[in-house]
């Protein structure tokens, strides 16, 4: 899929033994070296190829221990996987982390964020972040979106008014995703925990003119391309990134947790709207990505969102970037 050299990546006990490796191994906090809640920082620069990435944190939920999050898992399997994972067990992380990509003279932001306090208490530190890194927030010209959940999209407008946070720039989104939240008739169709934001969306977005659809597989800027990864939402995409000598996936939700979701592939989210086709679509990006050595990042992995897979027998390991 991603036409790379393939190389090993190292990061789990499992993973060297099946390969005859010995030798010292990085691995995850273990859970006595448990990982600091929120970041020291609040953005982190780094280079793939000849792309500069810069990571800027918009804040975390602190979900809020639910037996329903992950169908059929315990409360207690879902603390077990944080714990041995090196994250708190004293309620769900989940961090959000909004990525910058400086490429071709375009200022990209991959998703909005979430909205000054539109999304949760905790998450309200884009702006300020985005300005101490040195980005010009209101600036930026391209945005592409994964899908439509709040705490991606609610960046794109503002609190109380619903205007547009970026009129002036391009949109882009897989068809699908948009057509599927606009479409007239799906507002009554809806969950009734969904139908507050499916409300916002059909009453704001179709209103802005400067949306580009665009289908599974488009070059959506040169270097860049779209790729449907659905499940999560039926029009859910990665955006896969040619940085010359080295490869990137914006992977948004894909592996959304991947303290649980790594070891627990086949585990069900609640946020996943199609469990089955959410799995399946994780075992297939995440298994390229380990085949072709491509640099991941994730809206919901420990900040600064980014770090290796290795397989571990039909399961994964999961090494996020330290700073």
């Amino acid at each position: 899929m991603f036409n790379m050299t393939r190389r090993m990546v190292l990061g789990s006990a499992a993973a060297a033994a099946a390969f005859g490796i010995a030798g010292k191994l990085e691995f995850a906090p273990a859970a006595h070296a448990e990982t600091p809640v929120e970041p020291l920082v609040g953005f982190y620069k780094y280079k793939v190829g000849s792309l500069e990435v810069t990571a800027v944190y918009d804040g975390i939920w602190r979900k809020p221990h639910d037996p329903a999050f992950i169908k059929d898992v315990s409360v207690d399997d879902t603390k077990a996987a944080l714990a041995k994972a090196g994250l708190t067990t004293e309620f769900m992380p989940i961090p959000l982390t909004v990525v910058v990509l400086q490429m071709n003279g375009r200022t990209i932001m991959m998703d909005a964020g979430s909205g000054v306090g539109q999304w949760q208490a905790n998450a309200t530190h884009l702006p300020a972040n985005m300005k101490a890194a040195g980005i010009d927030y209101k600036a930026i010209d391209t945005i592409m979106i994964s899908h439509f959940h709040p705490d991606h999209v609610w960046g794109l407008m503002e609190k109380g008014t619903n205007d547009p946070v970026f009129p002036n720039a391009e949109l882009i989104v897989n068809a699908t995703e948009y057509n599927w939240w606009t479409d007239p008739s799906r507002l009554a169709k809806l969950p009734e925990g969904r139908k507050p934001a499916g409300k916002r969306i059909a009453e704001n977005f179709p209103k802005w003119k400067n949306w580009k659809l665009v289908d599974d597989g488009a070059e959506v800027v040169p270097g860049i391309r779209l790729m449907a990864a659905p499940g999560h939402t039926p029009g859910h995409s990665v955006y896969h990134v040619d940085a010359g000598s080295e490869q990137f996936l914006v992977s948004a939700d894909t592996m959304y947790v991947p303290a649980l979701l790594a070891p627990h592939p086949e585990w069900q989210g609640a946020y996943d709207q199609d469990g089955p086709m959410a799995i399946a679509t994780r075992h297939k990006i995440i298994d390229q990505v380990i085949a072709d050595n491509v640099r991941i990042c994730g809206s919901h992995f420990p900040f600064p969102g980014t770090g290796s897979f290795v397989k571990d027998g039909n399961a994964y390991a999961f090494t996020p970037t330290q700073i």
